[in-house]
């Protein structure tokens, strides 16, 4: 097994914005699910998912921490409306 493919896959998934990420992986996950696949083929998906759900798991640990900072902001204002 060589390192292009994983450099490939992390490179693709690196690019990826959450919905994308999110829609391949329940594609992947369906395809595993619903067998028929070879043993190199469902280990190739299963790899490409678990980066998928890095991606995915990065996407969401950002939108966390911006909530975080923006709940952690004093209010603006005082007595609005």
């Amino acid at each position: 097994m060589t390192d292009d493919g994983t450099a490939a896959t992390a490179a693709a998934t690196g690019t990826l914005g959450y919905e994308q990420a999110r829609d391949e992986l329940i594609e992947v996950v369906r395809r595993l699910e619903a067998g028929g696949t070879t043993l190199e083929e469902s280990l190739a998906l299963w790899e490409r998912g678990e980066e998928l759900a890095k991606v995915c798991r990065h996407w969401l640990e950002g939108a966390r921490a911006r909530l975080d900072a923006a709940l952690a902001r004093p209010q603006d204002g005082g007595d609005e409306g």
